[in-house]
């Protein structure tokens, strides 16, 4: 079981559109109350998504990644200075009428980084021990802003249950990252850390991959008669997603071609274009009632974007960056 679930958290550019096209059959053809129900199935599926990534992740690495503090404001900067007004004004363009779709693209652009920030820095040889700083750093901050942008920017359009938001977020991020360090913490007593990089560690990914492919699942099971009333609604989304990554790849690449070696470039793109989406599809299901099945579905297709991106992103980093160093 352990290897089926971690070729599958290889090869998620496969795994998550035919989850997402499960989802909408099984939508689609199942009872309406069923479906409704998969929705208390996305706290437990979040913190699958959540809790093995603070298993694994050194905490220890924060002190090696925040030296390069440039890096690191540059990244945040473009985080939650730039991207999440360019969000909010896409969505006020493309999405005039459906305020929930346009808070949906708001979610998308305000909870930076995950473990995949980390995996696809690695696959492309980039700087590792700055996209760890990034990943703790940027799901901090966005936990802790994104009730403040979601008031700020969309409270006189959509109904913000502000406790609601703080509620979801202390569940389904800070819970579950407590609960990861301290796990990896009695691990680590009981074993040598070789040993746990060896046999321990690689597990913990492959439960991440449950809970992301279960939010999908669910995302896409919830609003599957909306898809199939209206095909086309599929294309007006995608629309601005595209723009979003496609600016967000550009200005990343830019930047860090213009101010940074190759890898610190490399986390610089990846510690910006990577959206915590599981977590930003729980807060807009849990948070937003029966409307929030709509900003959900925006969140759902920003996977296929995302994870298609990055990986294409990769075949081109030495184009783009230059080799990789000689070890």
């Amino acid at each position: 079981m352990w290897n089926i679930l971690i070729k599958i958290n290889k090869k998620l550019v496969v795994a998550i559109p035919i989850m997402m096209v499960a989802g909408f059959l099984f939508g689609i053809t199942m009872d309406k109350e069923l479906v409704k129900g998969l929705k208390s199935l996305i706290i437990p599926f979040t913190f699958l998504m959540v809790y093995p990534m603070m298993v694994t992740l050194n905490i220890k690495h924060l002190k090696d990644g925040i030296k390069n503090i440039k890096l690191q404001f540059l990244t945040q900067f473009i985080n939650f200075a730039i991207i999440p007004f360019l969000a909010y004004a896409l969505g006020l363009f493309f999405f005039a009428g459906q305020p929930y779709m346009a808070l949906g693209l708001l979610l998308a652009s305000l909870l930076p980084t995950s473990g995949m920030t980390i995996s696809w820095t690695g696959f492309a040889k980039g700087n590792m021990g700055a996209a760890i700083n990034m990943t703790v750093i940027g799901l901090t901050l966005g936990s802790l802003a994104t009730p403040l942008y979601v008031q700020a920017l969309m409270g006189a359009k959509v109904d913000v249950n502000i406790y609601l938001v703080i509620k979801q977020i202390v569940i389904i991020v800070f819970i579950p990252m407590l609960l990861g360090y301290i796990t990896r913490q009695s691990l680590l007593k009981k074993y040598t850390m070789p040993e746990f990089k060896k046999n321990i560690a690689p597990r913990f990914p492959a439960l991440s991959t449950i809970g992301v492919l279960g939010i999908v699942f669910v995302a896409l099971a919830l609003k599957a008669r909306t898809i199939a009333q209206d095909p086309a609604i599929l294309g007006v989304i995608f629309v601005p997603l595209f723009i979003l990554y496609l600016v967000n790849f550009s200005l990343g690449t830019l930047l860090g071609r213009m101010f940074f070696k190759r890898g610190d470039g490399i986390a610089l793109v990846y510690g910006t274009v990577m959206r915590n989406l599981s977590i930003a599809l729980a807060i807009a299901i849990n948070a937003f009632g029966e409307q929030g099945a709509n900003a959900a579905l925006v969140i759902a297709v920003s996977y296929i974007i995302q994870v298609q991106s990055a990986a294409w992103y990769v075949k081109f980093t030495d184009r783009i960056f230059g080799p990789p160093e000689p070890a």
